[in-house]
């Protein structure tokens, strides 16, 4: 007789499958009571205790996930999210070309498109070899007044927009401490791909110190670049190393304790490139030009509020700046004190001042911003007070004298299109002897369509203009003027230090009558540059 052992396993007809129909009674009857413990919750419990129980149900799920998420806000509180636009600006330089929806939008005042996620979307990115994902979400929300940058009224948002950022959580501090840090860097080099150079100039009913009341902007399209400029080749090298020199010496400037700046004297006739040397500066850098007017000025407060409402990377330019306040000494801040009715200054009793100018220019408030440049131009160099003309506020004098055969063919090159002509020696001979300013030679080019005719045309000027010179100083030399012009600066070399002398000549007299170290003049009239030290002068470039 043997023993049979009973099967570990039930029989097939034990183990048979439930119907079809029994499974979707089942869940019928699972998602009923569901909903009936949804609309249980929904009616009796706080939405703040449901919200609580949610949030403590996605606690628990979470704390068994390997994977931490990084949400990026639009706004802070009321304030805008700095990160949440460089991100913006990251990820739009990593999109897939595989991409299959994208937003496309133009800004105002901008000529590049610019491309985004839309909402929901996400993005991979590798960033040393760690993987990262983006996430674009924008949901409805109840509605917050955000202040508005550009007046007093607030803005209605009922929109959240923020990124989520995920990745594995062991490398949380990483993506902290070095994978945004690398986003923040991108987001600034697409920026300035993107970005349209702008010309600001003050608005006519500015009422606070911000930025988007006190400035209006138009895109700034001026061609002028220093391939174009009528200066030599030796001019246009040495300003522009120096340019350069200035933009890469952040940690010099923060290391010797100095304001990241850079200040540019602008002086010589009327018509000598001046205004074309600045747009070259900005497209050269590719930096916003800010034209402040000190006239429209009333107070030292006002014009300090302007500089702090200006951004990095821009050129701050004051023009004609003998003709905007009284700068040449300082007894027109004694004849301000006692107003007559003779005095302008008698109905001018708020103005910009000069130890306001000066203070704006190198004082604590020139430090409120970095890799800034301010140029300052004039025509009447002489006529500004020996404070500004010192190194930290100019730091560097460029002449921009009359029109050389140098510029004449830089010139010829732009306007006719070539750079020797069997009539450039006749041309070349007489600019040196007439004293022409670039923008009278551009003039004359201007004037006739063929090449031919427009040099012949140049010569009778250039013939005109010398003629008049010699009766000029033939009348001169018969009225016994043999003296220099009034306000002219010679210079010697000081035989005690080495060192370049600056003396004002009395026309009358001949006499010196003033007389201040220097750091650079130009040599002579023969448009060489000349670079000198000196204790009381920034550097001297002397431009033909």
């Amino acid at each position: 007789m043997f023993w049979r052992p009973k099967t570990m396993f039930p029989s097939s007809s034990a183990t048979q499958m439930p119907s079809a129909k029994t499974m979707i009674s089942a869940a019928a009857s699972a998602a009923a009571t569901i909903v009936l413990f949804r609309s249980i919750v929904k009616e009796y419990l706080p939405y703040e205790f449901q919200r609580y129980i949610l949030y403590k149900l996605k606690t628990l799920i979470n704390s068994f996930s390997l994977e931490f998420t990084l949400v990026i806000e639009e706004y802070d509180n009321l304030n805008q999210n700095n990160l949440f636009k460089a991100a913006e600006l990251y990820l739009e330089s990593i999109i897939p070309p595989d991409a299959k929806k994208l937003k496309i939008s133009l800004i105002k005042k901008e000529s590049n498109f610019s491309l985004s996620l839309d909402r929901n979307q996400e993005i991979v990115d590798t960033f040393n070899g760690v993987t990262l994902k983006w996430k674009y979400i924008s949901k409805h929300g109840p509605t917050k007044y955000i202040p508005s940058p550009n007046n007093f009224n607030s803005i209605p948002k009922n929109e959240d927009k923020f990124f989520e950022l995920s990745f594995h959580k062991k490398h949380r501090d990483m993506v902290i401490d070095v994978y945004l840090k690398h986003v923040i860097k991108k987001s600034k080099e697409t920026k300035e791909e993107k970005k349209s150079l702008k010309l600001f100039t003050l608005t006519p009913d500015r009422m606070s110190g911000r930025r988007g009341d006190v400035w209006q902007s138009v895109n700034l399209h001026h061609p002028a670049t220093f391939d174009t400029l009528a200066m030599d080749m030796e001019g246009k090298r040495v300003i522009m190393e120096d340019l350069e020199r200035f933009v890469k010496r952040r940690e010099f400037y923060r290391r010797v304790g100095k304001a990241w700046k850079r200040g540019y004297l602008l002086f010589g006739p009327p018509g000598t490139g001046k205004s074309s040397l600045i747009a070259a500066i900005a497209n050269y850098l590719k930096f916003d030009i800010y034209d402040l007017e000190l006239t429209d000025l009333k107070t030292n407060s006002e014009l300090r509020n302007l500089l702090i409402s200006t951004e990095n990377k821009s050129v701050l330019v004051v023009e004609d700046i003998d003709c905007s306040i009284e700068l040449q000494d300082r007894l027109a801040q004694a004849r301000a004190m006692m107003p007559s009715r003779h005095n302008p200054a008698y109905n001018q009793v708020n103005q910009v001042t000069l130890s306001g100018l000066l203070n704006f220019v190198d004082g604590l408030w020139s430090s409120c911003g970095d890799e800034r440049i301010i140029i300052f131009t004039t025509n009447h160099k002489e006529r500004l007070d020996p404070a500004l003309l010192r190194p930290g506020r100019m730091d560097m004098h460029i002449l921009m004298s009359y029109c050389t055969p140098c510029g004449f063919k830089l010139l010829a090159s732009n306007y006719l299109g070539f750079t020797e002509h069997p009539l450039f020696p006749c041309v070349e001979a007489l600019i040196e002897k007439a004293r022409v300013t670039p923008a009278e030679v551009g003039e004359q080019l201007l004037r006739y369509e063929e090449p031919e005719s427009a040099l012949t045309g140049l010569i009778e000027f250039l013939e005109d203009k010398s003629e008049r010179l010699k009766r000029e100083d033939g009348n001169k030399d018969s009225n016994g003027e043999s003296g220099t012009a009034e306000g002219k600066l010679a210079q010697e070399l000081d035989g005690n230090n080495g060192e370049v002398v600056k003396k004002e000549i009395d026309e009358s007299t001949g006499e010196v009558v003033k007389k201040e170290e220097g750091a650079q003049e130009p040599d002579g009239e023969n448009g060489e540059i000349v670079k000198e030290e000196g204790r009381n002068r920034g550097a001297m470039v002397k431009i033909q």
